[in-house]
């Protein structure tokens, strides 16, 4: 029986393969979240030969297998509500679009994308608005990249409507992925003219609740783009149609969805939605505002609740790590509660701002496990421990908790969420 050796250095993909062939060579199984699936599949009953029938012709619109169960988790379907991407079924880092986290303040506008206008104003040279063809003219450019909301996870802390019996959707499901297509906002600056001076600008959406957020210009000059595309067709409603707000790394909440207005200032506008809501309050009884970015992350999406591990041996622990400061470099990953770590394989593509997806070989011997994973971008940043998050930020935020997670595996291979473990 292999050893293993916690280690601080980095991870070869040999030292993995390695590990494949020893368990293969051993007469032992490798188990992946795929097969789990599979194995707790019915088998098909259907008595007919596919072989000896044929299959349905062409369509003008493709469906999913009637035997996939894929849907989103609707928690609140009230205007001022959201739902949950099923992130422990998916394959790779993409998300489909009918898929993707939704949360809206003001429920879903129709827009006639005719009619749409996106008016450019303020501490500029040349006001202009902005047609979706207008927009579709200037050069395209596209990038995948994952939008999160600030408020994932924060069910688990606070242990609202939250028991142990809790998947990976429910736990942490607004986060998703995807090849988002559009103008870079810089072009659009240069297009109207930045006076000097200009420092913020405020985003304004078309929605109900005229969703408003002050963006540093820093970062419109950056990455920032208006993306009127989402994995190869028009974003979907739920998602800003006819055109967002992207901004790669940042909250959620900040990549304006209808985007209808940008006005540019000297000064951040102190909206509702960043004073009120979306500031974190401090030990010290100040609170910090404009927390933009999304901090380093993982989660293990396999074995997770409710699976089952059937029998000992060897298994594929998955799952997904990302960070809005950039790349993940280093996924590790714990099975006994955080007190030896081993470092994880990164799977390609692995891209700044974006989800990557992490395995590690774990050999089961029938005891309980506490499972656990952290990651580190390129910046250093390692995610941190629930403890080492409340000393920094207190106990009073609802948003940014990218503390690690924990899953408890009982001797007859259940599993739930480690809510007492996550400390």
């Amino acid at each position: 029986m292999m050893k293993q050796k916690s280690t601080k250095g980095s991870f070869f993909s040999r030292r993995y393969l390695l590990k494949l062939s020893a368990a293969a060579l051993g007469g032992a199984f490798v188990r992946t979240a795929a097969e789990a699936q599979v194995s707790t599949t019915p088998a098909n009953s259907k008595a007919n030969d596919p072989t000896r029938i044929p299959g349905r012709g062409s369509s003008k619109l493709g469906s999913r297998s009637p035997d996939e169960h894929l849907e989103r988790l609707v928690l609140r379907p009230s205007p001022s509500g959201e739902s949950m991407t099923p992130i422990q079924n998916l394959s790779g880092i993409i998300t489909p679009a009918d898929l993707h986290f939704e949360r809206h303040h003001g429920g879903i506008p129709s827009i006639d994308p005719e009619s749409y206008e996106l008016l450019i104003h303020g501490l500029i040279k040349t006001p202009k608005k902005f047609t979706l063809k207008d927009l579709k003219r200037f050069p395209q450019h596209s990038r995948i990249c994952f939008i999160e909301c600030s408020g994932n996870g924060w069910s688990t802390y606070f242990k609202k409507d939250i028991t142990e019996a809790v998947t990976p959707q429910r736990m942490d499901g607004l986060i998703s992925t995807s090849e988002w297509t559009g103008v870079m906002l810089s072009t659009l600056f240069r297009e109207v003219g930045i006076k000097p001076g200009a420092k913020w600008f405020l985003a304004e959406s078309s929605d109900a609740a005229v969703m408003t957020r002050s963006i540093p210009m820093e970062k419109g000059w950056e990455d920032a783009m208006i993306v009127y595309g989402q994995n190869g067709e028009a974003i979907r409603p739920e998602q800003g149609y006819p055109a967002r707000l992207l901004l790669p790394g940042y909250e959620g909440n900040t990549q304006v969805k209808w985007l209808r207005r940008i006005e540019v200032s000297d000064q951040p506008f102190m909206t509702r939605e960043e004073t009120s809501k979306y500031s974190d309050p401090l030990p010290d009884c100040t609170a910090r505002l404009f927390s933009f970015v999304m901090d380093a992350k993982s989660l293990i999406t396999f074995p997770s609740y409710p699976y089952i591990l059937p029998d000992k041996g060897w298994w594929e622990i998955q799952g997904y790590a990302w960070s809005g400061r950039g790349k993940i470099i280093r996924v590790e990953v714990s099975t006994d509660g955080g007190k030896h770590w081993f470092p994880a394989e990164l799977q390609e593509p692995v891209l700044s701002k974006c989800q990557t997806r992490f395995r590690y070989l774990w050999n089961w011997k029938g005891g309980t496990a506490i499972l656990m994973s952290r990651a580190m971008d390129e910046t250093g940043y390692q995610q941190p421990t629930l403890g080492q998050l409340e000393k920094v930020r207190g106990k009073g935020t609802f948003y940014h908790f990218n503390h690690i997670r924990a899953w408890k595996v009982e001797k007859d291979g259940s599993l739930k969420l480690g809510l007492n473990e996550m400390v």
